[in-house]
């Protein structure tokens, strides 16, 4: 398409506003998915079994992994056999786009595996680059093709107008080094029709994605955010937290409001266990070593249609998040889903979906 979603008066609407369904893609990279994916699968199988109790679920497949996944689903997932390099629809299927008459329309982000050839996570990332389109037409929706590398866990919007990123991943140097953060903001503006962007200077410690905001903050509602807090004064993650506290009660959105907080704890920290990485094919680009430190974070869930998926990650702080989230969420539906081998592939619930409004 050769216009914009500005020009067209399109915007990104919030992940709390009623959702058709749901994307995800089937786990199998060995070097990415521990035991040729077989753990990742079985943790993939039950969070979209509990989803599709709110939602349609929509399940990208390897063509030689489709009677096996349709074996472990129930019969109401929808499978699309598809080429793909990993299983991330978070960042690679489309971000979609509304307008005041109910109409979508899909946006697709060039991607690099989180970093090209700076520091991607893998060498071939050439059918991950087709997802998006690949989505859109299923979906029987017109595509903008932005003109940039974004990834969708880099940004949440609030439909109203604010966006929330990081500095840490936009800026980065793996991105798009030839952009000025000015241009950025103004990409950001012309794709998703939004009018304020907050950044945060950094994502959660450790993450490979280069500080996804979706592993760090999470909007509730406009005006309102989760956000990841560590009370070791010790642990490098606090420095960063405070840092985005600060930010966040000194900023304004788009109408002026000021931003509620509400603090989750973090997890852990938490830490590849030895059979964990022992049961990877281990590439020089994607190497997960014993004791390496996860980036584990309850605020990558997703809100769905009444119900707020949450990650279960650490039995010392599951329930204390659960009571944030309730009071974040009093109207809906909480639903943990034990998660630790969705993390260890490097993300969690959020990054691994990509709602299609309603």
């Amino acid at each position: 398409m050769l216009t914009t979603p500005k020009n067209d008066q399109f915007w990104m609407p919030g992940e709390h506003t009623p959702q058709a369904s749901v994307w995800l893609a089937w786990p199998t990279r060995p070097d990415n998915w521990r035991e040729n994916g077989l753990p990742a699968q079985a943790a993939f199988a039950h969070f979209i079994e509990r989803l599709s109790g709110y939602v349609t679920v929509k399940l990208a497949v390897l063509p030689e992994y489709e009677v096996q996944a349709k074996s472990m689903l129930p019969a109401s997932v929808e499978l699309y056999p598809m080429a793909y390099n990993d299983a991330w629809l978070r960042d690679t299927a489309p971000t979609m786009v509304i307008n005041q008459d109910g109409e979508k329309r899909a946006v697709s982000w060039h991607f690099n595996a989180w970093g090209g050839e700076l520091d991607g996570l893998y060498d071939d990332w050439s059918d991950d680059e087709k997802v998006a389109q690949n989505v859109a037409t299923i979906e029987g929706v017109p595509c903008y093709q932005a003109p940039f590398i974004l990834e969708g866990g880099s940004i949440h919007c609030d439909g109203e107008g604010t966006l929330y990123t990081t500095e840490e991943c936009l800026l980065h140097p793996s991105r798009n080094p030839d952009l000025s953060r000015e241009e950025i903001e103004s990409l950001l503006k012309t794709y998703l029709s939004v009018e304020t962007i907050i950044w945060l200077p950094l994502g959660l410690f450790n993450d490979e994605t280069n500080g996804h905001i979706d592993n760090i903050l999470h909007v509730v509602r406009p005006g309102e955010v989760l956000l990841t807090v560590c009370d070791d004064k010790n642990d490098p993650q606090y420095a960063i937290s405070q840092q985005a506290l600060s930010m966040l009660s000194n900023t304004r959105d788009t109408k002026g409001r000021e931003i509620k907080v509400h603090a989750l704890p973090m997890p852990g920290p938490l830490y590849i266990r030895e059979d964990e990485a022992a049961g990877l094919v281990q590439p020089e680009r994607m190497e997960r070593a014993t004791d390496d430190r996860l980036a584990g974070s309850y605020a990558n869930c997703l809100i769905c249609n009444g119900a707020v998926f949450y990650p279960l990650l650490d039995e010392a702080k599951d329930a204390i998040a659960h009571e944030v989230l309730q009071k974040a969420f009093p109207e809906h539906k909480l639903i943990g889903i034990p998660a630790r081998d969705i993390l260890l592939g490097g993300g969690n619930l959020h990054c691994i979906t990509q709602q299609i409004p309603a």
